[in-house]
């Protein structure tokens, strides 16, 4: 008989061509010449190339007179631009492309892009802008604003206080307050056909901006407009080890911080009074380094699932300190800090029968610094006092444990609980040691039909080691003052849930939080805090074309504080209300002009209000502060064509704000020359017209 050789031939020598080589006969010996390898082509495995998605542009116009708007419309500029994509390219052999953008050329974009080879390697490179605004009708007389030296005019004249200077007014200068940062990153992962994964991942981020400092001579002090110039580095790699039920990474992160300006020197706008310098320096945030290694793995049965993950790492800074205008002598030229960090991270959860399952976990961080302590000559406002004060090296460790079950009772109750411990011990601080200890029970029912409810109770207790007033913290702290993260503290909370849908198209859902925090052992500071909060949320669709979502969340957090006016025990008394109330809507109508427009309208409204009431002999009011917000989208999405969309979106922000400290004049304050009022009061508007094209 006539064997015809082929690939399925081949096949089934495969397992016997070990033996078949030892006589000449093994298949790299095979006679293949008049094989028809085409013949036996996989017709119905050919993969079709593809690019779907969608890619479009915007652009807009902003009329604001307040640039804190920007913060709501993503830019800053009168007329703003906008790049939006979602991009998916698929490949011959595996290999991939995906680009995901949103709102980029406007303050607050982001891009991730993605290329590679299904199940072997991925790049990856991503992109992301964040801006906040606080004001632009910030003034100062200084000039230079933005760099680190801040000079006077040629022709200011000092006074004794600032409504003396006769040069303020005329010398001041606007400009504003915002933070920008850019982050770019850039990362690679590669995976064998094995287990083995590793990867790489670095990203820089550069933040810009001016924000408030202040610099002091004596008792005088005088708001700077403080420049940002920060670069951080960060980079991350990693090996990972992946079986049939468990994983493993050994992991390192590294940062690197750099900050273009070390000091920031200033003109005294006072008069020089009892020695004082006519110029002021001040130290800016120095450079750092971050670095740790961590080790992560996990174990998956059908039963139980234990993970765990370790990791030691250090922290340093080392800068030279700023020495000008400084007359005396120091013990070091650098601080030369150094600060370890440990953490332990434990966690299983077991499936003990179909009804009942318990998890637990242990939580272990560690924080120890290293700083050589050294004795600085202590400055007092006007000489030296001849005492000697040390560098504080504060260390922190922390325990954390947790234990719960869950257990189904039947068909659509369940109930669970568990309980939880904590304990920080802290150095050099007035209490070393503090535990928590909390208890909670939930039970959820969602038997009946078109009901789902749940209702949780947790009781909470904090005590510690004794509290004594420490020469650490501060010599002259009243006696009986406990600091709230340090007291005795009871904590009683209740929450729970609803929700419903009466019919298909309605649900409703409901939830209210109560919590009591009783500070029992406490006479000089927070002695009591209540947090009551409830949240209403509603969706119904009134036919298949038009649909209505709307919420409502309201807040009260009510505190109770005492205080001494005499070094002693209590003799004042305050009451601080803060209510928060936020609500919002959103209707939509689709498939109009035979399916091609979508109109809709969304609004959100915002109240923050707080109130203190001070009571010594008689009741005083600090006055109210609020922050009142209005935001309204009206838009219209029409499909022009298959491939092409259009939307036009109409924006509207009503803000107003009510901030005593926000509303100071340069000289209002005899001993402080101030940026001048900042509140804000403002409705703005944004209209854009975005055009979409799909591939």
């Amino acid at each position: 008989m006539k064997y015809k050789l082929n690939l399925i031939t081949l096949a089934l020598l495969a397992p016997a061509s070990f033996t078949a080589m030892a006589g000449g006969y093994g298949l790299a010996n095979a006679n293949t010449d008049n094989v028809k390898f085409d013949a036996w082509a996989c017709k119905g495995c050919a993969v079709a190339t593809s690019t779907t998605g969608s890619i479009g542009v915007g652009v807009g116009h902003n009329s604001q007179s307040d640039i804190k708007s920007a913060n709501a419309f993503k830019s800053d500029n009168e007329f703003a631009g906008k790049l939006d994509a979602d991009i998916n390219y698929r490949g011959t052999q595996g290999y991939r492309a995906q680009v995901d953008a949103t709102d980029i050329g406007m303050d607050n974009g982001r891009a991730d892009i993605n290329v590679g080879k299904l199940g072997t390697y991925n790049l990856n490179f991503n992109y992301r802008s964040i801006a906040s605004y606080k004001t632009n009708t910030a003034q100062t007389p200084y000039q230079g604003v933005g760099s680190s030296d801040l000079t006077l005019p040629d022709n200011w004249v000092t006074a004794g206080s600032s409504s003396q200077m006769p040069m303020l007014y005329s010398s001041l200068n606007p400009f504003e307050l915002s933070l920008k940062r850019e982050k770019t990153g850039l990362g690679i992962e590669y995976q064998t056909e094995s287990l083995f994964t590793t990867f790489v991942n670095y990203q820089r981020e550069d933040k810009t901006g001016l924000k408030q400092a202040s610099g002091s001579f004596f008792n005088q002090s005088i708001m700077l407009p403080q420049p940002v110039d920060y670069t951080t580095d960060t980079l991350e790699a990693g090996i990972k080890l992946k079986g049939d039920n468990w994983f493993t990474s050994l992991n390192y992160n590294g940062s690197s911080f750099k900050n273009a300006n070390n000091q920031l020197s200033y003109d005294s706008t006072f008069n020089p009074t009892f020695g004082a310098q006519t110029r002021g320096y001040m130290s800016l945030d120095p450079d750092n380094e971050a670095h740790s290694v961590s080790l992560m793995g996990q174990f998956n049965d059908s039963v139980t699932a234990v993970s765990g993950r370790l990791m030691l790492g250090q922290m340093s800074q080392d800068q030279e300190f700023v020495t000008s205008g400084y007359g005396y002598q120091l013990p070091a030229e650098s601080l030369d800090a150094s600060v370890d960090i440990t953490g332990l991270n434990l966690k299983a959860v077991s499936r003990i029968s179909r009804t009942l399952r318990v998890n637990g976990s242990y939580d272990y961080s560690d924080r120890e610094n290293n700083t050589q302590i050294e004795q600085w000559t202590q400055i007092s406002i006007n000489n030296v006092n001849g005492q000697v004060a040390y560098n504080t090296p504060y260390d922190h460790t922390s325990h954390r444990a947790k234990l719960g079950a869950d257990y189904r009772i039947n068909y659509g109750i369940k109930l669970d609980g568990g309980y939880e411990f904590k304990r920080d011990e802290r150095s050099y601080q007035d209490r070393e040691i503090t535990d928590d200890n909390n208890l909670w029970a939930r039970i959820r029912v969602n038997s009946f039909d078109n009901w789902d409810m749940w209702v949780k109770s947790s009781f909470s207790q904090r005590d510690g080691s004794d509290y004594e007033v420490s020469e650490w913290t501060s010599k002259e702290q009243n006696q009986l003052l406990r600091k709230y993260y340090l007291a005795d503290r009871d904590r009683s909370q209740v929450e729970a849930r609803v929700s419903h849908t009466p019919i298909d198209e309605l649900t409703i859902d409901f939830g209210a939080r109560y919590a009591l925090d009783d500070y029992t052992n406490t006479e000089i500071g927070l002695t009591e805090s209540k947090d009551t909060s409830y949240d209403a949320n509603l969706s119904y669709m009134f036919s298949a074309d038009v649909m209505l979502n709307a919420f409502y969340n309201h807040q009260v957090i009510e505190s109770a504080q005492s205080g001494s006016s005499n070094f002693a025990t209590a003799t004042w008394q305050a009451n601080i209300e803060d209510v928060i109330d936020v609500m919002g809507a959103g209707l939509s109508y689709n498939n109009l002009m035979d399916s091609r427009l979508r109109l809709g309208l969304d609004y959100t409204y915002s109240d923050s209000d707080s109130t203190t009431q001070v009571r010594q002999g008689i009741t005083g009011n600090y006055g109210d502060y609020f922050a009142k917000v209005h935001n309204v989208n009206l838009y219209a999405q029409y499909q022009a064509t298959d491939k092409m969309g259009l939307r036009l979106d109409y924006k509207i922000e009503k803000y107003l704000d009510n901030d005593a400290a926000n509303d100071i004049a340069p000289d209002a304050i005899w001993n402080i020359v101030g940026f001048g009022s900042n509140s804000h009061d403002y409705t703005a508007h944004m209209i854009m017209l975005s055009m979409s094209y799909k591939l």
